[in-house]
């Protein structure tokens, strides 16, 4: 296309196959579904804010913050629960049982998870209440934005966006809370004492938080969010949907009060279901990709169903199976049950049932061992062969463990621990906490014939006489390969 026959977006319109934003101003809502967010954003806003600050004891030398992101010492801590760097296949697996969990939901009900849980929908939720406190309700932002700068539009404004930054550095607090203790971490960021990093993050999630919620609001989940395009391979023809039932309702049109209902549909087309929609979206239209389904719409209808005298449920959750029957005289059952749900649960059942096994069978201490690459091995002047090796030893108890190394299956080797002296010494290693040893294998010259070439298998034992654990770690020695 010649550049100078381009055309821009001009004041929210569609100009030159572009389509500008245009504001959607959402009315309130009232109903039970609104009453269900309005819960949801308490109970979940609530979970988020406050979990940095509940205590859990586990002893001396440990963070008594019950849900701990520690990345400084390499632990994260949910309640009784500590999973090292090296664990975080257990992250994995819960990341796993989450998504199968979305994806059984999202078969069942569509998205109940975009409607009420997801964290762009709870905090765009609470922005647009903010906007609601200082600007009012539809009709009177829209009138708003409409008039010209004035003392009473500027105060609101500044009113409103001051409120959302706030709202934006709470978010941002609480989440660098999660990452330290929380009561020191306080203190810290008042007195000015915090972590340059800290103040990073704390400006980055207070903009993110501001941007994302009171500015871009149902942007992020048109243009941001890849669920949207992802969650119509979860749908099947037993999915509850937030829908129309234009069998129902079409023929639309304006009803006056005493007029007859014959010949006609039950939609007075008063568009309440628009005007309360946060994505703008008109769900008359059928199924749509911006949809939410947040059920706004319902509350609206009823509440106008109910005016006009007509039995609710014009717009309700509903299946493609009972919109498209032939007849709409009985409904079809619904089905939870479906090749598609079992396989989701089954997927779900196989991999708690995984991780529960993995985390029965989890042992309080673990042993890591490398072998010196360069040199590989060392013949030394009396042609004994030495080998190197860097033992790291990881206790997970709380108390401090006395622990002995020995060697299976290379007999008449040597052992050595560099700064640890006598013929078994004690290795004493402290609570939550791993500690790195330097370890020489040598072999007599005398002894050299038995090895098996150039790499010759064996074992470390690393022995625990108090608790009479003992935890092997295989091993190879290298040697000659003409040997």
């Amino acid at each position: 296309m010649n550049m100078m026959n381009r055309t821009t977006e001009v004041a929210g319109q569609s100009v030159g196959g572009y389509a500008g934003r245009q504001k959607i101003y959402p009315k309130l809502a009232h109903g039970n579904f609104r009453k269900l967010k309005w819960a949801v954003m308490v109970a979940t806003l609530g979970v988020y804010y406050l979990l940095p600050w509940l205590r859990w004891d586990r002893g001396p030398n440990l963070p008594n913050q019950a849900f701990l992101l520690d990345f400084a010492n390499q632990r994260l801590f949910f309640g009784p629960i500590e999973i090292w760097a090296q664990e975080l296949y257990y992250i994995t697996g819960i990341l796993i049982l989450s998504a199968l969990g979305l994806f059984l939901v999202t078969a069942l009900a569509g998205r109940v998870w975009c409607g009420y849980a997801c964290p762009q929908t709870v905090w765009t939720d609470l922005m647009i209440a903010v906007e609601r406190i200082w600007q009012g309700d539809r009709n009177a932002r829209i009138r708003l934005d409409n008039a010209r700068w004035s003392f009473n539009k500027i105060w609101r404004k500044a009113g409103t966006h001051a409120t959302w930054l706030l709202i934006g550095l709470a978010t941002g607090g609480a989440l660098v809370f999660y990452f330290r203790d929380a009561p020191t971490l306080a203190h810290e960021l008042l007195t000015g004492d915090a972590p340059t990093v800290a103040y990073v993050f704390l400006g980055v999630f207070t903009v993110s938080t501001y941007l994302l919620g009171g500015i871009a609001r149902e942007q992020v989940c048109i243009y941001m969010c890849p669920w949207p395009r992802i969650q119509g391979a979860m749908f099947d023809a037993d999915s509850l949907l937030v829908s129309y039932r234009d069998w129902r309702g079409e023929p639309r049109g304006p009803h006056k009060k005493g007029q007859s209902w014959e010949g006609r549909g039950d939609c007075v087309d008063c568009t309440a279901c628009v005007t309360v929609c946060p994505m703008g979206i008109d769900i008359r239209d059928g199924a749509q990709l911006e949809c939410i389904q947040c059920a706004l719409c319902i509350d609206a209808c009823d509440e106008i169903m109910d005016r006009v005298g007509r039995p609710r449920g014009l717009i309700a959750y509903d299946t493609f199976k009972n919109l498209e029957a032939p007849t709409h005289d009985k409904r079809v059952p619904i089905r939870l049950i479906r090749p598609r749900t079992l396989v989701y649960t089954a997927l779900i059942a196989l991999v708690s049932g995984v991780m529960v096994f993995a985390w029965s069978n989890r042992g309080d201490m673990d042993v890591n061992i490398l072998h010196d690459r360069n040199p590989m091995f060392v013949q030394l002047s009396d042609g004994s062969l030495r080998n190197g090796y860097v033992i790291k030893i990881m206790n997970k108890e709380h108390d401090t463990r006395r622990l002995h190394l020995e060697l299976s299956g290379l007999d008449g080797a040597h052992l050595q621990i560099v700064g640890l002296s006598g013929e078994r010494p004690t290795i004493e290693v402290v609570p939550d906490n791993l500690r790195a040893l330097k370890v020489f294998v040598t072999v007599p010259a005398a002894l050299r014939a038995k090895l098996s070439g150039s790499a010759t298998p064996f074992r470390f034992a690393v022995v625990d006489p108090a608790e009479g654990e003992t935890l092997y770690h295989d091993a190879t020695f290298r040697g000659p390969a003409n040997e």
